[in-house]
């Protein structure tokens, strides 16, 4: 890339412009109109220092005394912005693959962007690449956005005023944005062969250049145009990119300018086979669909200026721009597609809940009044300000997840309403790795699973926890030898007889607690002639889970309730 062709103008991302006046360059903040010396402004690259500089101030870097005063200004937040229209964002993924990290997190800020300023959260699905789609992942997405609590105002299933939202199915509107643009000379029919655009490039490659379409097809004259069309030669529509292209305030990165004709041939907007390429249709359809503002992936901000010449050849008002900084791994590598475990999906299946991945997702990153683990959506949407989203990459520390969603389990099983959630999946997930070895079904009930939920809040990091083989005493009865018992003492039947006679002595309705059993525990273990406390609470913990660690004794036993751990102290009794 050439580096004139870039200009990048990095302002704080409070100074965010309402309206441009392109005559005199004149930007109203919300509070004030001010004039930006624009010769000035095109001349100098210019820096913003958002970290400060000595003594925490910020410099500002080729700026003169009026910008300077301008891009200091106390300027209103991005909301203000949304007075004199509604605020309507959308999540516009391609159906080549399922949900991820990466793309559940743009999903996110942009329902946060609309929830806080009263909007409309869109999802579109960019199809157009019929040749990648995956079978299914249309409705998986939107599927896997629902079970995250982003759930879109407008989409494929749920229709909406501007629809369709599959992409394919607004070929015609693509179609007549394409002849608008050459009908008034903004775009030209392109007839160049596979062959001769893989020359082209090859061509480029060797002499070191980076390929670029040469633009021939703009030079044909009329009547070769006329005899390629009656010979009905296959074409493709090309937008003619043209020098000049104006400065824009992106949301996050400031003022940004590409001049993409120097750097780029002109590009194909409409393919051969009538499918519109990325660039036209997400200009079409953001404008049909009256998008106020594009939320998206740094990777896009390059593409901006394009967009804008696009907007400005069809005669459309632009909406506001905001590039989301990149979400990497945590040493900084980019997050893969080819990493399993980053889909959405897997995720669900692990036991994650949806307020732990949107939680550790922002947390990692910016844009919030504060940074605290444990956030919940209302939470996350109060705390927004887009003004604090910074240039840096998120770093995200999947490692982590655990202990988010530990906090969030917690959360969930203090709630009512969510606990009967987590009793039901649980309920589930039990049945499916347990199935027929479930010998009593009472384990099935709402009210044990309560119990169990409540007795291991703070330890568990999801319910998938407690149906792994650490847990299986809770659903299933163990088993265990002779040979262990009497390792541990002579006194097992004694010790077995005490135990059964403690749990008939409060069976009658008295509810157990840990405190209460823990002292009866004690006592209990004096009543032994020759078996040290240590090797009685072994006894009991491998009569009741078949284990030599987990919980405490006396919480396995209030786990499990009088009548269960009768009957498995009964087995103990009949084993010898």
């Amino acid at each position: 890339m050439l580096l004139s062709s870039f200009i990048h103008f990095s302002t704080p991302s409070r100074c965010l412009p309402i309206k441009t006046c392109t005559r005199c360059c004149q930007y109203s903040t919300g509070r004030s109109v001010r004039k930006v010396d624009t010769p000035v402004l095109l001349k100098n690259t210019l820096t913003f220092n958002r970290s400060g500089g000595h003594g925490g101030k910020q410099q500002y870097i080729g700026l003169n005394i009026s910008q300077k005063r301008c891009f200091s200004s106390e300027c209103d937040e991005v909301g203000h912005q949304h007075e004199h229209g509604d605020v309507r964002v959308r999540f516009a993924p391609s159906p080549t693959g399922f949900l991820h990290l990466g793309g559940l997190r743009t999903a996110l800020y942009n329902y946060i962007y609309a929830k806080k300023y009263g909007g409309t959260f869109i999802l579109r699905m960019e199809d157009t690449d019929q040749s990648r789609l995956v079978p299914g992942a249309v409705e998986s997405i939107e599927d896997m956005l629902e079970w995250a609590g982003i759930p879109p105002d407008e989409s494929p299933r749920g229709g909406g005023q501007y629809g369709p939202y599959l992409q394919s199915q607004r070929l015609s509107l693509y179609s007549q944005a394409a002849d608008s643009l050459v009908q008034t000379g903004k775009a030209y029919r392109c007839f160049c062969s596979q062959q001769r655009l893989e020359l082209l490039k090859r061509e480029a490659l060797r002499s070191g250049q980076t390929p670029r379409y040469d633009n021939r097809c703009r030079h044909l004259r009329p009547d070769q145009l006329e005899e390629k069309l009656d010979q009905k030669v296959p074409h493709v529509i090309r937008f003619r990119l043209e020098s000049g292209v104006e400065p824009f305030n992106d949301l996050v990165f400031g003022w940004n300018r590409h001049e993409v004709a120097q750097v780029e041939g002109d590009p194909v907007v409409l393919k051969a086979d009538g499918f519109p390429t990325y660039h036209l249709a997400n200009v079409v359809d953001d404008h049909l669909m009256k998008v106020s503002h594009v939320l998206r992936g740094s990777e896009w901000l390059i593409s901006t200026s394009k967009h804008l010449l696009l907007y400005r050849a069809l005669g459309w008002k632009p909406p506001v721009f905001g590039h989301l900084p990149l979400l990497l791994n945590r040493d900084g590598s980019k997050l893969s597609k080819r990493q399993g475990d980053i889909y959405i999906q897997s995720f669900q299946r692990s036991g994650a809940l949806p307020e732990a991945l949107l939680d550790i997702t922002t947390h990692c990153g910016s844009g919030f009044n504060s940074n605290r683990v444990g956030r919940k959506m209302e939470e996350l949407i109060a705390e927004f300000n887009p003004s604090k989203i910074t240039t840096h990459s998120a770093l995200l520390d999947l490692d982590k997840l655990p202990e988010f969603n530990k906090i969030h389990l917690q959360q969930r099983i203090d709630d009512a309403v969510q606990r009967d959630w987590l009793v039901r999946d649980l309920q589930v997930r039990i049945q499916e790795v347990y199935g027929t070895q479930v010998q009593d079904q009472d384990v099935l009930q709402p009210d044990y699973i309560t119990r169990i939920l409540h007795l291991r809040k703070g330890h568990i990091s999801s319910v998938s926890d407690l149906v792994s083989s650490e847990y299986s005493y809770l659903w299933v009865r163990p088993s265990f030898s002779d040979q262990q018992m009497t390792a541990l003492s002579s006194e097992t039947q004694h010790i077995a007889t005490l135990v059964i006679r403690l749990m008939e002595g409060l069976k009658g309705g008295e509810e157990l607690t840990v405190d209460q059993l823990s002292v009866e525990l004690k006592t209990l273990a004096k009543k032994t002639s020759n078996t040290k406390y240590r090797d009685v609470m072994k006894i009991i913990r491998l009569a009741l889970s078949g284990l030599q660690q987990g919980p405490s004794v006396a919480e396995m036993m209030v786990s499990l309730g009088p009548s269960e751990i009768t009957h498995r102290f009964n087995r103990v009794l009949q084993q010898h």
